[in-house]
């Protein structure tokens, strides 16, 4: 991945646990005493405020902070409304022939994705390699279990230790590992995209390994790879697809080793 803009974690009352945070990150730490706007020495800050832990862009002018919303705005809005298993990435991760499918999201980010195939009865393990991201995650589930409506969804998402890499064939296999690696943007795509995801693309670049994450993810995959690609993107790899499911501003390249209609032992 490409260095980051500076980050630092901050607090406004209570040091003790954004110390932990900080320490836990490597990342310095800071006591906010003015608005954000004022704040010079860092280009973003990972602030808590009421048990919300947000990632805020420093400066005049900035966007809102971002943070894991599970139980409200767009994600609840695509929970009730999106189109249940008629959506692509259901059809991708083969929920048209099962729904008992456990589901390995190997790039996880905000958690969205994970979140729509948990609520349509996935059982989906979680990685995410990026330090601060896995924070923002990791709270964001935190509060949405607390939440009636969305807890027993949430109870689906497991955030697990390490990364793709981190597993091999001696691990058991999992259903389907589904990734949505970082991809460079340029001037024309970058206009389009939606404040929050430029944050992350400032801060963390993109996956400059992704490649690698394709193969890994076959040897651990029992019936598929899902890979969510912008529209116009190469293949991961340059592997072309078994099928991909084209929408308006991305597609899904789907990578099939085995019917999910084939529920029997795999030697």
């Amino acid at each position: 991945m490409s260095t980051p803009n500076t980050l630092a974690v901050a607090y406004t009352a209570s040091e003790s646990a954004a110390n932990a945070l900080a320490h836990q990150l490597q990342l310095p730490l800071l006591r906010l005493t003015s608005d954000l706007k004022f704040v010079q020495d860092y280009d973003y800050l990972l602030l808590e405020r009421d048990q919300v832990l947000a990632i805020a862009k420093t400066g005049k002018g900035a966007p809102k902070p971002v943070s894991v919303e599970l139980a409200s705005g767009a994600v609840e809005h695509r929970r009730k409304f999106g189109g249940g298993k008629g959506q692509d990435i259901a059809k991708a991760v083969g929920l048209n022939k099962r729904t008992d499918i456990e589901v390995f999201d190997a790039t996880a980010g905000l958690g969205r994705d994970a979140f729509v195939l948990a609520s349509l009865g996935c059982r989906v393990v979680l990685h995410e390699r990026v330090g601060f991201v896995r924070a923002l995650l990791q709270n964001g589930l935190s509060r949405a279990e607390l939440v009636v409506e969305v807890s027993d969804i949430v109870k689906r998402m497991h955030l697990a230790a390490g990364t793709l890499f981190d597993y091999s064939t001696e691990h058991e296999l999992t259903d389907v590992v589904y990734l949505d690696p970082m991809f460079p943007h340029n001037d024309k795509s970058s206009a389009a995209v939606k404040k929050e995801m430029a944050f992350f693309r400032d801060l963390v670049g993109f996956d400059e390994d992704a490649d690698a994450l394709l193969p890994q993810a076959l040897q651990l995959a029992r019936y598929r790879v899902v890979v969510k690609r912008p529209k116009g993107a190469p293949y991961l790899n340059g592997q072309e697809p078994t099928y991909r499911l084209d929408g308006k501003s991305g597609r899904f390249d789907v990578y099939v080793k085995r019917s999910l209609d084939q529920v029997g032992d795999i030697n």
